[in-house]
């Protein structure tokens, strides 16, 4: 499942705010980013993963991800002429790896650091 488009940075606090019906007690988004019409949240239990699909973008898919099933995960920079970032995770118990693609509007080394914070707890 690829994302494309210009990716940016969501404020966490707007993201709290957007998602908090899918959010549990007390959970709380550390970091958000909005990649045309889907989103990722980093919160301080899971990655959500928000896919709107179809034309409308009315039918949408919540992913959650606990961090604890991440067994490991890559990040390929943009080159000279692929000018797209690539972030791949894989879940425990799952030999395909869910795959996101950025932008040049998001640093995808930030979003390395993020998911390595929670993930190497």
């Amino acid at each position: 499942m690829a994302l494309f488009g210009n990716a940016h940075t969501i404020k966490p606090a707007t993201a709290q705010q957007d998602y908090a019906r899918l959010l549990g007690q007390g959970e709380q988004v550390h970091a958000a980013f909005l990649l045309i019409r889907d989103t990722i949240l980093f919160t301080d239990r899971r990655l959500i993963l928000v896919d709107k699909q179809g034309i409308t973008g009315k039918k949408v898919e919540y992913h959650s991800v606990p961090y604890r099933s991440i067994t490991h995960f890559s990040v390929e920079t943009a080159g000279t002429f692929d000018l797209d970032a690539e972030l791949k995770i894989w879940i425990s118990g799952d030999a395909t790896p869910l795959q996101k693609t950025f932008t040049k509007g998001v640093d995808i080394y930030e979003v390395q650091a993020i998911l390595t914070q929670f993930v190497a707890r």
